[in-house]
């Protein structure tokens, strides 16, 4: 029995239920001019932030209106965008947790007019104790960004890694999910976990919720290993997985400690060529 076999076997196959490009509204779907996109792994070190960064960066030079929210308490998008994290006075938590506080108060503006950020920090940790007794806590968030929605094209909402009233509020938030899933042996670690949560949301919170697309991530050529897991992921997620691989690169994991998204660090590399082709993607899924 082959790696590939080994693979599946472990995991099963999951039954999806739609396709990526019906997920992205190819058929004439689409519902509304702004979509609400959560970008979200329970599996940490997938490229989830990466991913919602560098696609909100390529969207907006594209010359779509992007906001980004920053719904991670480790606050990695904020500060990649510039934001100075310790002197926020209001945050997404202020947002969540006071309804005195609009979204509007909290946005910031980042290097491109078109993209901005709603940012986050620590204080963030403890909106899962405020909101255990809110009513209606699941959809806080939802409410919050709904008169956000016609200032923008794509709103993407960066979650934490770990499914918790944060990743519930996003999810009942949102239009579509993107899971960046990295392309090694255990990548599928907690993924049923997701997936009966998403489930769970669109059943009971959010009966549009669909899968946008699964993007696979820190995909290295060089090895014949990760060539055998991107075909298993292409197996197991029939029809959900994007066409775009995002490639391991040395380009993406420097981008972060110059506080830029990777257009800007180094415009010509092959990350910056890979996320181009991922909002590109996705824009071409939409029409």
């Amino acid at each position: 029995m082959g790696i590939k076999d080994l693979f599946l076997k472990l995991y099963g196959r999951p039954a999806p239920k739609e396709s990526a490009g019906e997920c992205l509204g190819q058929h004439g779907k689409k519902t509304s001019k702004s979509r609400i996109v959560t970008v979200m792994n329970q599996k940490g070190g997938c490229g989830k932030t990466t991913t919602a960064i560098n696609l909100s960066a390529c969207l907006a030079e594209m010359g779509y209106r992007v906001l980004l929210v920053d719904l991670d308490p480790q606050a990695h998008a904020s500060l990649n965008l510039g934001v100075d994290t310790h002197k926020l006075r209001k945050s997404i938590y202020h947002v969540l947790s006071r309804p005195d506080v609009p979204l509007h108060e909290i946005i910031h503006d980042t290097y491109s007019e078109n993209l901005k950020i709603a940012p986050s920090n620590s204080f963030l940790s403890s909106a899962l104790v405020d909101l255990v007794n809110r009513v209606g806590r699941e959809e806080i968030l939802k409410n919050r960004l709904g008169p956000a929605r016609a200032g923008f094209d794509y709103i993407f909402i960066d979650c934490p890694p770990s499914l918790n009233i944060l990743t519930i509020n996003a999810l009942a938030a949102s239009d579509g999910l993107l899971i960046p899933v990295q392309v090694q042996y255990f990548s599928l670690e907690g993924m049923n976990d997701l997936f009966t949560t998403v489930d769970l949301v669109k059943s009971t919170l959010n009966p549009g919720l669909s899968i946008m697309g699964i993007v696979p991530t820190l995909f290295d050529k060089r090895t014949k290993l990760s060539r055998i897991m991107l075909d298993a992921l292409k197996d197991y997620f029939k029809g959900q997985l994007l066409n775009t691989v995002i490639s391991l690169s040395s380009t993406l994991a420097e981008a972060p400690i110059y506080r830029k998204p990777i257009i800007l660090y180094c415009p010509n590399s092959k990350g910056a060529h890979d996320y181009r082709s991922l909002a590109e993607e996705i824009t071409q899924n939409e029409r």
